[in-house]
Order: C-alpha cells, then sequence, then structure tokens
C-alpha cells in the first residue's frame, strides 16, 4: 500500500513539474513570437496576423505547450484528491514501515554476522542487488568506487574458475540449477560460492574459508582429485587390450584387468583374483620374481598360451613399495614379420643370386656383406677373399693392383668420392671405362641400416649402340621439342636438314624445293616478298654459318603482310643451328592496345587530379571570405541579431565550416598523389593524440548517446611521426565510427606498441562493411550509408591511408556484416629508421 501510494506520488510530482514545465516553455514561445507585436504595440488584428506567419515547427511547439497546460490543470485536480485520500491511511502506513524496518535490520544483521556477500537477481531483471561486504574480495581501489565491478568475476578470479563461476551463474538464473564451488582468488584467497532459486530471485553467497574449513575444503579438493584420478587409471587399465595385474608382497594377486581375465580363462575379476589364476608358467614366475628381486625391473618376450594358442608377449613388471605390477604386450605379430622379414631376406639372396648384373652390399662398417656369382666373375676375384669380409678399400685397392678399375691421376681422391655414398641419401650413377675396354654402369645405393650396395653392369655394346645414334636422336629430340612452332634445322653447311609444315606454311614455301635442301641465300631469296630487311637477314646467315662464337640471336620480325614474328637461332650440338619462328602478331596488337589504354587512362587520371587541386584551391578563397564575415557578424560589436538570424548566421557558420574542411581534405589528397606532401616529423605523444582526436568528435558523441571507450597504456610513450596528421588519422577514423555506430552504443580506441611499431586501432558496432564494398573503402569520394546517419563525401578513409602509407605504415579493416568493423593503423616508431630502411 505504502509503496502504492509512494509511487502515485512521485508520478503525480512529476506530471506537474513537467507541466509546469510546459506552461513555462508556451509563455517563453509567445513573448518570443509576440514581442515585435508588443514592442510596436501593434492591433489586435495585427498580432493574430504575426501568429498565423508562424513556420509548422513553431505552430507545433505552440500545439505542444496548450497541451501540456491542459495536461497540467487535469493532473493538478488529480494531486488534490490524491492527498485528501492518502492522508487518510498514512498514519496507519507509518506504523506497519516501523515494524517492518525493526524486522529486516534484525534479519540483516543475523545475515552478515560474518563476512559475505548476497547478490541477488529478480526474475527478468539484469541488475543485480549486491549487500555485504564487498571490500572481502576487492579492494575500494580496484573497484573504482563502482561495486558492480564485482560482477566481472575475471577481476578478481583467475581464468579458469573465473568461466566455471559464469557457466554456474547463467545456469542458476536460467534454469534455476543451485551450485557450490571452492574457488581461488587471484590473490590467493580460498572462498565459498553457494548458488540457490528462491522465491522467484537467483541468489549467489560468496565467503571467505579461513582455518579449519578451509582445511577441510582443500582437503574434500585432494581427495576428489585423487578419487578422480584412480577412477580415470582404473578405466584406462580396464580398457587396454593387454594383460596388466598386480601383486601383493607375498606374491597374491590383487588387481586384474579385463584382458588378464579373458587370459586366464576366469569368470570375472573377482573370481580370478579370488582363485588366483596365473598368466605366466612357474618358471617364467620364478625368473620374474628373481629378476625384481634383484633389480626394480623385469623385461622379457616369453611364450604364453592364451585361449588353447601359443602367443608370444612382451612382458614388463615393475616391484613396488607393496609388492609388484607387469602388464604384456602382445608381439606375435611382431616375431611373424620379423621371421618374414628374415625369410625374404633369404629369398633375395636366392634372387641376386641369378641376376646377370654384379651385385655387392657393404655394411655399416665397409665391410662387404653379400656379393653374388655375377660380381665374382665380372672382377674374377677369388672366392676365399670374398668370403672373409674385406672392407670395401681392400677390395679396390686389389682391383686397382690388378688394372681393372678406371686409370685414375689421384685415386685416393677417386675413391673417396666414391666412398661418399655411405654418407648420401640418394643414388649415384658413373660410368666406368676399364682398361680392358669394358664400360661398366656403376650404380651406388645408401641402405637404411647405414651400408652401401653397389650394382655393376656391362654395358659396352650399349654404348657402342649409343655412339652411333647419338647425333640423329638428340637432333631429333631438339626438334621435335619446338613442333609447336616453325621450325626449320640447317647443317653446318648451311643447308637445310630438317623443316616442318609450319615453317613451309609461314614463309609460303614449296615443301618439294625444301626437301630439296636449299642453302640459306636461297631460302632468303625466297623470303624476300614478304621481309627484306638486309640487315636481318645478315644476321640469320651469320647465326647458321658461323664457325666460332657460336651463341643464340634473337630477333623480332615485322612483315609487308602485317604479321610479326619472333625468331630464335639455337646451336646444336652436332654444329648444326635450330631456326624457330612463332607469329605473335595477336600478342602484340593486345600489348600495343593495352598500353595506349594505360596512356590514355593516365592521362586522364592526371586531368582528374589537376582538376580537383585547382577547382579546390578555387574554392579556398571564396570559403574564407565567406567564413571571416560569418564570424564578424557573430561577434556582439557589430550589433544583436535577432533569433532567426542567429540561428541562419549559425547554419552558413557550420556548412561553410565543412566545405572548408572537404575542400582541405581533396587538397590534402591532390597534394599527396603529386608527390608534394612534406610530414612535419617530430615526437608524437600517443595520449594527447587520442585526446585531441577525442575532443573533436564530443558533440556527436553527446548528440548521438554514444560512448567513447579509451583503451592504452598510461607509460606508452611518444613515438616519431607527424603530430597534426596523426590526430587527423584518428579524428577521421573515430567519425567515421560515430556515424555508423547506432544510438547507445559504444566506440573504442585503443593503442599498442611494440619495439618497432605503434597500432591505432578503432571498433565499432555499427552494421559492417559488405565483402564487395571492403575494397573500395579507401577510394575518393566512396561512400556507403549502409542505413547508418554517416553521411560524407567519402574522403576520410582515403585520407586515413594516404596519411598512414605516407609515414610508412599500414592500414587493415576487419569488418563483420552486423556486428560491426575493426580499423587497425600500423605506424613505424622510428620514422628515420623506416627511411633508411627504404632507401
Amino acid at each position: 500500500m505504502s509503496g502504492s501510494v509512494a509511487a502515485m506520488r512521485r508520478t503525480l510530482l512529476s506530471c506537474t513539474s513537467l507541466a509546469r514545465r510546459g506552461a513555462m516553455t508556451l509563455a517563453a514561445i509567445l513573448c518570443m513570437s509576440l514581442k515585435p507585436a508588443f514592442a510596436a504595440e501593434m492591433s489586435l488584428t495585427e498580432t493574430i496576423s504575426a501568429l498565423l506567419d508562424l513556420n509548422h515547427q513553431e505552430f507545433a511547439a505552440l500545439t505542444t505547450s496548450l497541451s501540456l497546460l491542459v495536461f497540467t490543470v487535469l493532473a493538478a485536480v488529480l494531486l488534490m484528491r490524491t492527498r485528501i485520500q492518502a492522508s487518510k491511511t498514512e498514519l496507519g502506513l507509518r506504523s506497519d514501515i516501523a515494524d517492518l524496518q525493526v524486522q529486516a535490520d534484525r534479519l540483516r544483521a543475523l545475515l552478515f554476522a560474518e563476512p559475505q556477500i548476497l547478490i541477488a537477481w529478480a526474475a527478468g531483471d539484469n541488475r543485480p542487488q549486491i549487500s555485504g561486504d564487498t571490500s572481502l574480495l576487492i579492494s575500494q581501489d580496484a573497484m573504482s568506487n563502482s561495486p558492480q565491478r564485482i560482477l566481472a568475476f575475471g577481476t578478481w578470479l583467475p581464468p579458469e574458475p573465473a568461466l566455471q563461476m559464469d557457466h554456474a551463474v547463467d545456469a542458476l538464473r536460467e534454469a534455476g540449477e543451485g551450485f557450490l564451488l571452492n574457488l581461488a582468488t587471484s590473490n590467493g584467497r580460498a572462498i565459498e560460492a553457494m548458488g540457490r532459486a528462491i522465491g522467484g530471485q537467483a541468489i549467489v553467497r560468496i565467503r571467505e574459508l579461513g582455518g579449519l574449513r578451509r582445511d577441510l575444503a582443500e582437503a574434500n579438493l585432494r581427495y576428489r582429485t585423487l578419487l578422480e584420478e584412480t577412477e580415470l587409471l582404473r578405466d584406462f587399465a580396464a580398457a587396454v587390450p593387454w594383460p596388466i595385474w598386480a601383486k601383493s608382497v607375498e606374491g597374491n594377486l590383487r588387481y586384474a584387468n579385463t584382458a588378464y581375465v579373458r587370459a586366464t580363462e576366469g569368470a570375472n575379476v573377482a573370481d580370478t583374483i579370488h582363485r588366483g589364476l596365473e598368466l605366466l608358467e612357474n618358471d617364467q614366475r620364478a625368473e620374474m620374481n628373481r629378476v625384481l628381486n634383484d633389480a626394480a625391473n623385469f623385461s622379457a618376450r616369453l611364450p604364453i598360451v592364451v585361449g588353447g594358442e601359443r602367443r608370444i608377449y612382451d612382458v614388463q613388471a615393475i616391484r613396488l613399495g607393496g609388492g609388484s605390477a607387469g602388464i604384456a604386450i602382445d608381439a606375435s605379430e611382431a616375431a611373424q614379420l620379423r621371421d618374414a622379414m628374415e625369410r625374404m631376406a633369404e629369398a633375395h639372396r636366392r634372387t641376386l643370386d641369378q641376376l646377370s648384373s654384379g651385385v655387392a652390399v657393404f655394411d655399416g662398417q665397409r665391410r662387404l656383406a653379400f656379393y653374388n656369382e655375377s660380381y665374382r666373375r665380372l672382377w674374377g676375384l677369388d672366392q676365399a677373399f670374398l668370403d672373409s669380409n674385406p672392407d670395401d678399400s681392400s677390395v679396390l685397392d686389389r682391383l686397382r693392383a690388378a688394372r681393372k678399375l678406371p686409370e685414375q691421376p689421384d685415386f685416393r681422391a677417386w675413391k673417396a668420392k666414391l666412398h661418399e655414398a655411405y654418407r648420401a641419401v640418394d643414388s649415384e650413377s658413373y660410368s666406368w671405362f676399364l682398361p680392358d675396354g669394358r664400360a661398366l654402369s656403376v650404380v651406388t645405393t645408401p641402405n637404411l641400416e647405414g651400408g652401401v650396395t653397389y650394382l655393376f653392369d656391362n654395358v659396352t655394346e650399349s654404348l657402342d649402340l649409343a655412339r652411333r645414334f647419338d647425333r640423329l636422336t638428340r637432333v631429333q629430340h631438339e626438334t621435335l621439342d619446338n613442333l609447336g612452332e616453325a621450325v626449320a634445322v640447317f647443317g653446318s653447311n648451311g643447308r637445310v636438314e630438317l623443316f616442318n609444315p609450319a615453317f613451309a606454311k609461314m614463309w609460303k614455301l614449296p615443301a618439294e624445293a625444301l626437301k630439296e635442301q636449299p642453302h640459306i641465300e636461297t631460302v632468303e631469296a625466297w623470303c624476300l616478298p614478304l621481309f627484306d630487311d638486309a640487315m636481318t637477314w645478315r644476321a640469320l646467315r651469320e647465326a647458321i654459318t658461323a664457325i666460332d662464337n657460336r651463341t643464340q640471336v634473337a630477333l623480332k620480325l615485322e612483315r609487308k603482310d602485317g604479321s610479326v614474328l619472333d625468331c630464335m637461332t639455337m646451336p646444336l650440338p652436332d654444329g648444326a643451328t635450330l631456326l624457330t619462328f612463332q607469329d605473335i602478331t595477336d600478342t602484340e596488337n593486345v600489348e600495343r592496345a593495352l598500353r595506349e589504354r594505360n596512356e590514355a587512362l593516365e592521362a586522364a587520371d592526371q586531368m582528374k587530379v589537376d582538376f580537383v587541386h585547382h577547382v579546390s584551391y578555387e574554392l579556398r578563397a571564396p570559403l574564407t571570405t565567406i567564413i571571416g564575415f560569418a564570424h564578424f557578424l557573430s561577434d556582439p560589436s557589430t550589433g544583436p541579431l535577432t533569433p532567426k538570424q542567429a540561428e541562419y548566421l549559425d547554419y552558413v557558420t557550420k556548412s561553410t565550416n565543412a566545405l572548408l574542411a572537404l575542400t582541405n581534405n581533396i587538397l590534402d589528397l591532390a597534394t599527396i598523389d603529386a608527390g608534394a606532401m612534406k610530414l612535419e616529423l617530430g615526437p608524437v605523444n600517443i595520449e594527447k593524440a587520442i585526446q585531441a582526436a577525442a575532443e573533436g568528435i564530443q558533440d556527436r558523441l553527446a548528440t548521438d548517446r554514444i560512448e567513447l571507450k579509451v583503451d592504452i597504456d598510461s607509460n606508452i610513450g611518444n613515438f616519431t611521426g607527424d603530430e597534426r596528421r596523426v590526430v587527423q588519422v584518428l579524428y577521421n577514423l573515430l567519425a567515421n565510427a560515430v556515424g555508423f555506430s547506432p544510438h547507445d552504443a559504444a566506440v573504442t580506441i585503443s593503442a599498442q606498441r611494440t619495439e618497432h611499431r605503434v597500432i591505432f586501432t578503432v571498433s565499432d558496432c555499427g552494421p559492417g562493411i559488405p565483402a564487395d564494398v571492403k575494397d573500395k573503402v579507401f577510394d575518393w569520394f566512396e561512400s556507403h550509408s549502409h542505413g547508418s546517419r554517416h553521411r560524407g563525401a567519402g574522403l576520410g578513409l582515403s585520407l586515413v591511408r594516404s596519411f598512414v602509407e605516407l609515414h610508412g605504415g599500414k592500414v587493415r579493416v576487419d569488418s563483420v556484416v552486423g556486428k560491426g568493423t575493426t580499423v587497425s593503423c600500423d605506424f613505424p616508431v622510428d620514422q628515420n629508421a623506416h627511411r633508411n630502411a627504404a632507401e
């Protein structure tokens, strides 16, 4: 009842105040509107006529004020009636309130008998009610006179407990799930947090744990941790597919996992332990116990019968203070694989013995580990010598003494190079020409075990055949590689040896005449109707017929039919010359068109810059004059102005200032494009630069109800740059962020400093930038409102990028549609170091 009366009283007082202000506003408007009439003692008809001349805005204000006056009268009547009714019940309510206050004080004293904090959320209300000793967890200085900071659990809890506390509070408020947490604060104090849903409210109690209570909480936490680890280890041991067991000091089975039960054919774990079923045989257990008594570990590969099948297991056991523990890992597949590899190696040895190629395998100690019969016959070595496993150097020395190796001027260096195969990764191939006329192909392959395998093939006949066909093979190979072009091969005598159809077609030559192998001079005479440049043909003749200094020659031919050819001469190994022609007419036409288009675009761009620069200078002079006269008119010394005149003059001043700023921006951009912008370098105080930029948008922040958050270190210091341009960059970024932010939002500006860079970041929560617009935001006159309040010529971000890059920095835009935009500007700390590095 008392609350309802108080609420009604507050409502009526508010209405009365509002009505009173409305009446005062109405009176002021009437006086302002009728003042000229009264001053001139106008008649009633003239006064009514003056009222009718009011514009729509003034008439709306007048109508609103009249409505407020009527509402004031009604509110006064209701207030008088309410006061009469409230006076009758006020005396009885006062006594009830006093009794309730006494009970509340008694319950509050009982509740806060010990230091604790209560946080309560009413249903549907996101603002908590906090009571108790808030300094229990966080000092008053850290709280910045705001107890609500206690809800930022990350300020007084480590990250993991803070996240746990956030999840618990969210579950309590959303689903009514209670919780009880024992946590440690960032300063090492132990606390207890309890959450319950009571009477439609979510209530959290936080208190510090001290003395015995803290010890019990820590002991309980350690016990639960140990219990969780024990359960985890038990689950792991139960899930492992290998038998695991543990025995007491007397040798009795104390633990067995599921795999052990299956291996010993027990009914279950309890039955296996009760019956004491053993996995190992008696002699195996005796050997394991003996080793464990002498040492702490036992490791052996043992055969074990499991499920009626004999398998191989790697058994590992360790001695513990209370007995021993062991595990048996199935190694049957590994043993089978090892046997299979041994059988495969033996099969390979038998296969190598049947090869006609000589094979010799030397191990990691460079000793002969294997050789086949072909190897022995190839070198004619004694079998007893080979069976004695000689080293690689001894074999080579014996072969050299018998004059069976190629003659070498430095045999030691040649042998050292051959033995590099022991340290190599890839195979190497050699050709040995022996004194007896044989030619051998030798391949050295490094082995995985560290040795080398030698493979010897007698290639005497193959090399002889290769010599006879080498010339023809190389010529044909070079010709086939160029079949996509017009190709002709001229021999060392200057005559055509080979040509393709494209050559005859390109030069309109008869194929039958070319088959007669005409001389280059004859071919030149046939091609003169299409191309008659004597200097070019002379260069081609010299490239084809020259004996010394034969090099490649590249020429470009523009024929009479308008086609353009790319010509190339390539000397061949046998003394011939490869002549190729490629039609690049289309490429030349496209390149010429692109070059002309590029020149036209550059001229148009320069014309645009010159036009903007000229117009901006022409606009600045009249703008300066208008601004000066506007300031002169606003000076009180020039005489009083009517309110309407002052309002119009204010519009003129704002518009001319905006136009002057736009002109200055255009001039700055034009100056930068022309390369005439010079930075006035000096120390830039980062904190003061941000403050200066923020002062320029204070009126927009207040108008749009936007909060500006500044996140910088107070000791961030200075960096070298142009302070005025840096402030201009930050102002444009803040103005852009405020223009795109909705009402009651926040804009954040931060600065970070590294060893070589200073990074400014401005973030907003506006509509974001679509992907198709993101690459255009820094272009001139690109302005995209996307439904926001932002309006402008689209030069702010262009200036930002230009000034940052002029400092040697970079600008990056990160935006998510619907979530906001973040612009980062990266400035070098030392401009001198940056300029020296650029030079």
